[in-house]
Parts: structure tokens; sequence; C-alpha cells
């Protein structure tokens, strides 16, 4: 396959979507303050933080982990070379000798050699230092939690490579088609190159990525479908700000996507089924509600997706895969940025007759409510003001169909998708997608077979609804 370098114009357009674009739009909004009633104090702080003690230290550029956090837009972490003698789990420390909140996952890249030097190898004079999470205006919604011993080892060689994060394959909901590449970065890397291979490059140096992506985060998402009989393999090295690489190639971490593998269920759709939020990404399976689901799923989706785009790559995504059963569920981005309902609606039934004509039963979905407000507050985008009308025109055709009503497994306020189970307003988080994947569960063998009716029906030359 032909070596690639990203920067299509799919990607921006997820971007300005705001599906992976953490960092830019944390920093706006966090220069402009808003009221959010989850912000509080009443939360337990982090816990699980990294220990040591002068016998099992860390390297002078330690990784500092903690328990994660699915509430958590970012975290704040202090260090001090000096234990305080009066901390406020509230506040901020003037006795902190180093602070940042620019951190979006539960481990953290200490730079020790800027604010540390001194201690550096001490087996009496350790650092020290606390973490607390953020909601996203930066609001601490926890507690600091209790200080933590650093101590470190000039024995121990130092962080020279990124720690990969994101593994697929090893449970419900973890096999996708479009995979995102996660991993712990060094704290002064300035971007990243993420490499995919068809051979392990650890027993082939010679071996050429059929992809190369790059990013200035420590995420990416794949704009490629990867599949075969055979594993994929990824690593990830750091570039300064120069553009000179850094250190090493992170170690090798591999997928396997194989159409092979006999997958009766497939779920083909944008973000919402592709998985994570604002803040977390697919590669977090607790923000997949194909986690949730009590059969195993392959995940087709692709975050950015309007109907139109979904409805586009059909043929060369779901049939390799050839499943039983498709579930589909695309279009809040056509609607809610004023996509006539017609042109969604003729989005679904293309790729519903292509099913039938192929020999896949179709399973639409209704779309979840939205929340504009939430959406406007977290993405900046504006929201068709009829949407709800337009949602629920669509949602009427696909009722007319075997279809899963999504639309009912979450409870809205007011016809809005509520805060506490979507904070951006269209994705829910960890506890809407466990509500999603438990009402499929709950539906799962009336569709299912509904399904199957539907496809004899189809297979016998009886006449389909219209939509």
């Amino acid at each position: 396959m032909k070596n690639l370098h990203y920067h299509s114009r799919r990607h921006l357009f997820a971007a300005i979507l705001g599906f992976s674009c953490l960092v830019i739009v944390l920093t706006a909004l966090l220069l402009t303050p808003r009221h959010e009633a989850s912000s509080h104090l009443l939360t337990p702080p982090p816990a699980g933080l990294s220990m040591t003690t002068p016998e099992t230290p860390l390297s002078y550029s330690p990784i500092l982990t903690w328990d994660t956090d699915d509430e958590a837009v970012m975290y704040e972490i202090e260090f001090f070379t000096k234990k305080p003698e009066h901390l406020s789990p509230a506040k901020n420390s003037d006795e902190s000798v180093f602070r940042t909140r620019s951190i979006y996952q539960n481990a953290y890249n200490a730079p020790l050699r800027e604010f540390a030097a001194d201690q550096l190898g001490s087996r009496t004079e350790p650092v020290y230092w606390r973490v607390r999470a953020l909601d996203f205006n930066g609001t601490p919604y926890t507690p600091y939690s209790d200080l933590a011993v650093l101590y470190t080892s000039p024995d121990l060689p130092p962080m020279d490579a990124p720690v990969l994060t994101a593994e697929y394959g090893g449970g419900r909901g973890e096999t996708l088609l479009y995979p995102v590449y996660t991993w712990i970065g060094q704290t002064t890397a300035a971007s990243y190159e993420v490499a995919i291979y068809a051979v392990n490059p650890e027993d082939d140096p010679d071996a050429v990525p059929i992809e190369t992506l790059t990013s200035d985060m420590a995420e990416i998402y794949d704009p490629q479908a990867h599949y075969g009989s055979a594993p994929f393999y990824w690593r990830v090295r750091s570039f300064d700000g120069e553009g000179n690489p850094m250190g090493q190639w992170s170690r090798v971490r591999s997928f396997r996507t194989d159409p092979a593998d006999d997958w009766q269920v497939a779920v083909l759709g944008d973000s919402i089924s592709h998985g994570g939020h604002f803040s977390y990404s697919p590669a977090v399976f607790s923000f997949s509600w194909l986690h949730y689901l009590d059969f195993p799923a392959i995940n087709l989706s692709q975050s950015g997706d309007t109907s139109g785009m979904t409805a586009e790559r059909f043929d060369r995504d779901v049939l390799p895969f050839h499943p039983r059963y498709l579930i589909i569920m695309t279009g809040s981005n056509s609607l809610r940025a004023g996509e006539d309902t017609d042109a969604v609606i003729a989005d679904l039934e293309t790729m519903r007759q292509r099913c039938l004509e192929n020999g896949i039963c179709p399973i639409l979905v209704t779309l979840p409510a939205i929340n504009p407000e939430n959406i406007d507050h977290v993405f900046e985008e504006p929201t068709a003001d009829d949407w709800q009308e337009r949602f629920d025109a669509v949602n009427a055709y696909i009722r007319t169909h075997t279809y899963i009503d999504m639309a009912a497994a979450i409870p809205t306020q007011n016809g809005l998708l509520p805060t506490q189970y979507a904070l951006d307003g269209l994705h829910p988080d960890a506890n809407g997608k466990a509500l999603m994947g438990a009402y499929v569960n709950s539906v799962w063998p009336e569709v299912r077979a509904a399904a199957d009716q539907e496809m004899q029906e189809y297979e016998n030359g009886l006449p389909q609804d219209e939509p």
C-alpha cells in the first residue's frame, strides 16, 4: 500500500466537528469560564497514584499515573521539593514549585530536571506531588489527592519513547475498522509520527510503513480502514520543536480485524457509535455502547460521518465482512447542520436496500436527542433551529422498518439530551453509553427476529414497505 501522510479534508471536517480536537477546544473554552452544575468537590480525589520508595524509585524522567476518572476532562498536578506543612485539598499551594493542568489522560511524564534538579537521585530528599480532576470549564470537581512521594534513581533509563495505550481486540466492542491510536507522550515533544505496518518492524528492521500519520497530540484517528487475515502493527516516535526525532520508536503493538472471523453483527455509523466523546477517544471502551452488548459486534463506524458519508462507504466497508445483521445509526451530524430530511432518509434507504440485496439484515436505529446549548458550549457550533422536527421526521421513517429505538434509551429533559449523560450535548458519556448498550440488549431478541422475518419476506419476493 502506498505510504500516506495524513492531512485529508475528511480529517479536517472531523476536527471541525470536534471529535478529536481536544486541546484546541479546551484552550478556547478555558478562556471563557461558564457555570457548570456538576462542578463541585464532593467526588473523591484521584486514587491509585504511582508509589515509590528509596528502594523502588523511578527514573529522572518518570511516568506518573493514577486511576482514570471517566468524568474528568483534564487533570491538574502540583510538585513540591519539600513536604508542605499545611495543604488545602481544595486550593493550589503557594509552596508548589511546578504546576500544570495540560494533562488529558491519567498519566504524566514529569519534567523533573526543570524544577527539581537538586532532588534527583536523593534518597533523603524526595519530590512530592498531588493531582486533582477538572471539569470542562477547568473548574476542580475533586479535591487534590494526598501527597505522593517520588524517589528517583540515575540507574533507571529515562523515558525516551512514547508509551502506547490503545489496545484492540481484547473484549466486546474492541474491534474497530477505523482504529484510533493513543499513547503517553514525552512532555517536551512538539509532535508525533505514527507508523502502521503489515509486518512487525521489530522482527523486520527493513519493514516499510503502509501508512504514516502525524499529530501534535497524543492521539490520532486513522482515516483508513484496516482489515485482513494478518495483524497490523503500529508504533510512535516523538519530534522536538525543530522537527528532529526525540529518543527511540515506541514498542510495537498490533491489532487484527479479519472478515473471516464470521462477524454476525456489525455496527455502521458516526462518532456516536465509533466511541468516545470530546475528551475521550474510541480507544477508551467505556465510552462505546458496543462495549456493553451481550453479544460480539464489529465496529465499522467512523467519526465525522454524515449520513451521505456513511452511505458512500457502505460497499467498501460493510460487504467484505458480510455480517448477518447490520445495525445502522447515522444522520445526527447531517440533521443538526440543517441537511434536508429527505436526503438523510434517502441515504438510510439506500443502505437498507443494499443490505437486503446482499443478504444482510438491516436494522436501523433511531437518533437520540441532542442538546444544542451544550454543543455550542463545547464545540462552538450552531444547531439548526428546527432540529427536533428534523430528527422526528427521520425517526418516523426509521420506525417503519426493523429498528432499535435508541432515542428511548436515554431519558430526555424537555426533549433534550441531559448534561448528566452527555456533557458535550452530542456524544453520550460512559453512563449514557451503558444505557444505550443495555437498551439494545433488552430488545435484541425481538429485533433480531423481526430482521430475520424481513429478510425472509425479501427473499420470498414479498412487497417491502415504502419509506
